[in-house]
């Protein structure tokens, strides 16, 4: 199947307002305001719906937080590409409003819940209303901005995306305040007021707001909405038929592995996310098992480093945006987070193994950003949306696999630490402690290295191919 090359529609005019010069346009702005309205809502229900789950699950509160994760992640394993394939045929604007609005629904019936299962069933709502909203925003964003300013304004995206969380954190905390004030009132006892409700009424609201914004938006619709079909006919009987359906799902995996900007985008992204993720669930014995120190006070300052690394990134990329190879310096992101990673499990120190961490979150943003910029100018604009939501499936699969693995992984090499070395080698004179969790963490590194060489041979392969031509 040929496809065609990648056509950015262009704003005609950006505003030369302070706005416009960092937004890329007035549109983009209100767009990244209602992002940042509902994903600080959304951090802040994260945290309900978590204690929400530890008091409805009775005698197994583990069981009943795993549940409500499993339904989080599990929609977005299973249906994330069928979701693109569904939001090529409906109008962009109107899914994401419809999808914001069905999100706050569903928010307004979690304070009722009293059942394990009622908790489960609203989660899978709304991820499934997240599925679809996801890949319409991002598959939005290059109608709405230059193909210059894509850069900036995607690091301002992951801003709202990830920033609102230490917000949403600090205002969990004075719910309960807030809770017990309302609560005196004896005409919203029918609200069942408490924090966690509260929680869930702010998210509501957020998501109502978000929805208004993106409804004065103006927006294109997308080549397939309304009724057309991938040659731009009208016959909406062919575009909702099982075949048509199926095969429009294979073109958008067969496009994802043949284009060479998104099939290097797509590995190093996924890979990468294997081992970078597996930091998660052992960072805490890294730092008790191996820097001596508490696991919880050593994750706390691995994420605050992280935290800060990510943040130097998105401010370095949105001054240098214009002067940027994007390609190499990804190449470069991929290859620096491995070498960060991997040093800093080689450390000794909690602060030393910190500022390597701190590099890692520089790596591992820039990766991000410049990824979701190449595929933004890279894929067709028929195809950028099934683009986003196969790129969506790949991250959370690697997310899931890098969580389950990394422990599994790390409890298994530990046995053979103990059993064939004692867990500590001499190197050089130097006692070197290799407990499971610093074996794991150096596979990871190497996995890591791994999506690097990965996209290196891939780019590689595309310039050979080129100069044969």
């Amino acid at each position: 199947m040929a496809f065609e090359e990648p056509s950015l529609e262009e704003p005609s005019t950006v505003a030369s307002t302070r706005v416009g010069r960092i937004f890329g346009s007035p549109q983009y702005f209100r767009l990244w305001i209602a992002q940042m309205l509902s994903s600080g809502g959304d951090w802040l229900a994260l945290f309900a719906i978590l204690i929400t789950a530890d008091r409805v699950g009775g005698g197994t509160p583990e069981a009943s937080v795993a549940y409500v994760m499993i339904a989080r992640f599990l929609p977005g394993l299973v249906f994330g590409s069928a979701a693109g394939v569904l939001v090529d045929r409906w109008d962009r604007k109107r899914t994401m409003v419809v999808c914001d609005l069905g999100r706050a629904a569903t928010l307004l019936w979690l304070p009722f819940v009293d059942f394990i299962w009622q908790l489960v069933v609203a989660s899978l709502i709304l991820e499934g209303f997240a599925l679809l909203w996801a890949p319409a925003k991002e598959a939005s964003v290059p109608n709405l901005v230059p193909r210059e300013k894509l850069t900036g304004v995607n690091s301002l995206s992951l801003v709202a995306a990830y920033g609102t969380f230490p917000l949403a954190a600090g205002v969990s905390i004075g719910l309960a305040g807030l809770a017990s004030i309302i609560g005196r009132v004896e005409a919203v006892d029918f609200m069942r007021i408490d924090p966690e409700s509260m929680a869930f009424y702010i998210d509501a609201a957020t998501f109502a707001a978000s929805a208004f914004i993106i409804s004065r938006l103006a927006l294109p619709r997308s080549p397939q909405a309304g009724g057309a079909n991938a040659t731009g006919s009208g016959d909406s009987t062919r575009v909702w038929a099982p075949a048509q359906f199926l095969r429009d799902l294979k073109d958008g995996w067969s496009y994802m592995f043949l284009n060479p900007t998104v099939r290097t985008v797509n590995v190093a992204l996924a890979v990468g996310l294997v081992g970078g993720g597996m930091i998660v669930p052992l960072g805490p014995v890294f730092a008790e098992d191996v820097l001596s120190v508490d696991g919880g006070d050593g994750f706390r300052v691995f994420m605050v480093a992280l935290g800060i690394g990510v943040a130097l990134a998105i401010a370095g990329l949105t001054v240098r945006q214009r002067h940027l190879n994007k390609e190499r310096v990804f190449l470069f992101a991929v290859f620096g987070a491995g070498a960060c990673l991997f040093v800093a499990t080689c450390m000794w120190t909690l602060y030393g193994s910190a500022l390597l961490v701190g590099g890692l979150g520089v790596c591992a943003g820039t990766v991000y950003v410049l990824g979701i910029t190449l595929l933004q100018e890279s894929a067709t604009e028929e195809l950028r949306v099934r683009v986003f939501a196969g790129l969506f499936t790949l991250v959370r699969s690697s997310v899931m696999l890098a969580l389950l693995l990394g422990p599994a992984l790390a409890l298994f090499l530990n046995g053979l630490s103990d059993k064939f070395f004692d867990k500590d080698v001499n190197i050089l004179g130097f006692e070197v402690i290799i407990p499971g969790v610093r074996l794991t963490l150096w596979l990871a590194a190497l996995i890591m290295l791994a999506a690097w060489f990965l996209t290196l041979a891939s780019v590689g392969k595309e310039q050979s191919s080129d100069g044969a031509r």
